[in-house]
C-alpha cells in the first residue's frame, strides 16, 4: 500500500504544486488593448474584428467567419439562418452545457436527446437516427472536451434525411476529423471564446461556414437584421446586436498566433497520460476515434469504474484526489433534460414546441449512457493542466494510483 491518503490526514503527495494558469497571456496582449483603446474605435468600425474573422475561418478551414458575443448567440442564430420553422425538432446530446439545447428553444424549436457514446462520450450516431421523425430539421453535435463526435456518420444520416448541421465546436478549436478542421465538416460550425475556452476572450464566439449564404443570414441576424451592402437603418430581417467588440477581437488576434503550440503541447502531454492511465485499475480515458487527427482537449476526460474501488463512489474518488492536490471535477452531474425548467416545459415565450408536441414531457426522456457518465463515470481534468511538463503528467497519474492503492480507505 502507498502512503496514507491527505484525505484521512497523510501528506499530500502534489503539495505545493502549481499547475499553468489560464489564460495565458502577456505583453503582446497589452499592447492591442492598448493601441484599440487609443484608436477611439472600439465598435463596428474597427479593424480587428474583420482581420480575426477572415485568420479564424482559415484556421478552422472554412470560407466564412461572423463573430459574435458568445457561443449560445451563435448557436441560436445558426439555428435561424438555417431557417427552421417553429415546432421542428433539433436532435442533441444530453451530456453538454445547457447552452446547446436551450439555443434550440429559444430559436422556438424543440431539442430532442440523443445518447451519447460510452467511449468518446460524443453523440452517438446510432442514437441520432432512432431520434429523427417527420420533424426532424437539425442536429447539433457536440465534440465534447475537443474530441470531435464521429462526423462521417452523422453527415450521411443528415443527407439521407435532409437535415442541417450544426457543429458545437465551444470544445475543440483546431480539432480535426479524418484531416479536416471542426466547423468545416457541417454546415455550420458554432464556437465560444468563453474563459475556460482555449482560445478566449472572456467573452465572444463565432459562426464559421463554407455557405455564402449561411454565412450572410448570421451576419445580418448579428447585425440589426441588416443586409451587408444595404442603408444603415434598412433592416430586411429581424436581428439583434450580437457583435465582438474590437477590445475583444484584440485579444483573439494575439491568442490565436498561440493556439497552435499549445495545442500540440495539449495533445502531446495527453498522449503520455492516456498511457499512464490505463495501467491503473478503473481508470479509462475518453478513446480517441481513429478518424480523429487532431483534438484540442479542452478537457481530459476519463472513466472512473468505482467496481475496481470497492464501490466506492465517485465522489469520495474525486474528493480524495483533490484533497492530494490534483483540481478534478465530476463535470456535467446534471444532464439539461434533468434541469427543472425542462421538467417544467418552463420555457417562458419560446413556445414552438406547442405547435409540434403539445404533450412533450422531457420527464419520459432517458439516455442511459449519459445518465451514467453524469451520475457515477465521467472525471475531467482542465486544460491547463496539459499545459504543465511531462513531470507533472507523472505527478497526476501517480496521485490517481496513489487512491487506487488506498481504495480500502476511501469512505463509501
Amino acid at each position: 500500500m502507498g502512503s496514507k491518503l491527505a484525505v484521512n490526514g497523510g501528506e499530500k503527495l502534489m503539495s505545493g504544486k502549481k499547475f499553468p494558469a489560464w489564460p495565458q497571456y502577456g505583453q503582446a496582449e497589452a499592447d492591442v488593448l492598448l493601441r484599440v483603446l487609443n484608436s477611439g474605435i472600439w465598435g463596428i468600425n474597427g479593424k480587428e474584428t474583420g482581420n480575426f474573422e477572415r485568420a479564424f475561418a482559415a484556421y478552422q478551414h472554412c470560407n466564412h467567419c461572423v463573430s459574435m458575443v458568445n457561443g449560445s448567440a451563435t448557436l441560436r442564430n445558426a439555428l435561424i439562418a438555417c431557417g427552421l420553422e417553429e415546432g421542428s425538432e433539433v436532435i442533441v446530446p444530453p451530456y453538454t452545457f445547457l447552452a446547446t439545447a436551450t439555443a434550440v428553444i429559444e430559436a422556438n424549436c424543440v431539442p430532442v436527446f440523443a445518447d451519447i457514446d460510452p467511449d468518446t462520450y460524443c453523440i452517438d450516431p446510432k442514437s441520432v437516427e432512432v431520434s429523427i421523425t417527420k420533424n426532424t430539421k437539425a442536429i447539433i453535435p457536440v465534440h465534447l472536451g475537443g474530441h470531435p463526435a464521429q462526423m462521417d456518420k452523422i453527415m450521411e444520416i443528415a443527407k439521407r434525411h435532409n437535415l442541417y448541421v450544426i457543429e458545437d465546436s465551444a470544445h475543440a478549436h483546431g480539432s480535426e476529423f479524418a484531416g479536416k478542421r471542426v466547423g468545416s465538416l457541417g454546415h455550420i460550425g458554432s464556437f465560444s471564446f468563453q474563459s475556460s475556452k482555449n482560445l478566449c476572450s472572456g467573452e465572444g464566439g463565432a459562426i464559421v461556414t463554407n455557405d455564402e449564404r449561411l454565412a450572410e443570414k448570421c451576419w445580418s441576424l448579428a447585425n440589426c437584421g441588416r443586409a451587408k451592402n444595404g442603408a444603415w437603418y434598412e433592416h430586411e430581417t429581424l436581428g439583434g446586436n450580437y457583435r465582438l467588440s474590437q477590445f475583444q477581437a484584440a485579444i483573439l488576434n494575439e491568442q490565436l498566433k498561440k493556439l497552435d503550440a499549445e495545442l500540440e503541447k495539449r495533445e502531446a502531454n495527453a498522449a503520455y497520460l492516456d498511457k499512464r492511465l490505463a495501467e491503473i485499475p478503473g481508470i479509462k480515458p475518453q478513446a480517441r476515434s481513429k478518424e480523429v487527427t487532431r483534438r484540442a482537449y479542452h478537457l481530459y476526460v476519463f472513466r472512473y469504474e468505482k467496481e475496481r474501488y470497492n464501490g466506492v463512489s465517485r465522489a469520495a474518488f474525486i474528493e480524495a484526489l483533490s484533497s492530494e492536490g490534483l483540481p478534478t471535477s465530476p463535470g456535467y452531474t446534471t444532464l439539461i433534460y434533468k434541469q427543472p425548467f425542462f421538467r417544467k416545459n418552463n420555457f417562458g415565450p419560446f413556445a414552438g414546441w406547442k405547435h409540434s408536441n403539445p404533450n412533450l414531457n422531457y420527464n419520459e426522456t432517458v439516455c442511459k449512457v449519459a445518465e451514467r457518465a453524469a451520475a457515477e463515470e465521467a472525471c475531467w481534468l482542465g486544460q491547463n493542466l496539459l499545459l504543465g511538463e511531462k513531470k507533472d503528467m507523472d505527478d497526476i497519474a501517480n496521485t490517481i494510483f496513489k487512491v487506487y492503492e488506498n481504495r480500502d480507505d476511501l469512505e463509501k
